[in-house]
């Protein structure tokens, strides 16, 4: 059986801790009804909940959008943030730059940006200092072509 593709949006504010992960949480809960694998939902739930988070703690907001198609998931983050001026260092493993208070809270474990990639089957990354950062993320959900 097809379905028809699927997609929506949720707008993040940045420092919105209250509702911190609701937007990952409610894809979750969509890719979860349409009955599509646990283990590509749970890879869907990470990298979605690690870019949720980036927002809510380095941008002043965003917008978190996504397309469910028969073969992928595709989520899209726009956000309105200080910008990545060292990508390759912001993509290692334990490098952050999240300040001390976000980290008393238990974020900011530099684990973000690596946890989205390994958890994408395709993983796209550009951001402009001063302007804001833009994340792709897409997971296959049926082998092959992701495009």
């Amino acid at each position: 059986m097809t379905r028809r593709n699927i997609e929506g949006s949720f707008h993040l504010s940045g420092g919105d801790f209250t509702n911190a992960g609701a937007a990952s949480s409610e894809l979750k809960s969509i890719l979860t009804n349409l009955g599509i694998n646990p283990e590509i939902v749970r890879r869907a739930a990470i990298a979605t909940f690690e870019a949720e988070m980036n927002v809510i703690i380095h941008a002043v907001a965003g917008v978190m959008y996504y397309l469910i198609t028969q073969d992928t998931i595709k989520v899209v983050l726009n956000d309105m943030g200080p910008g990545i001026p060292d990508i390759d260092r912001a993509m290692t493993e334990g490098y952050s730059t999240a300040p001390d208070w976000i980290r008393e809270m238990g974020w900011g474990a530099g684990m973000g940006l690596p946890n989205m990639k390994k958890n994408s089957d395709r993983f796209k990354l550009d951001s402009v200092v001063g302007e804001g950062t833009t994340v792709e993320i897409i997971i296959r959900i049926k082998e092959g072509k992701t495009e």
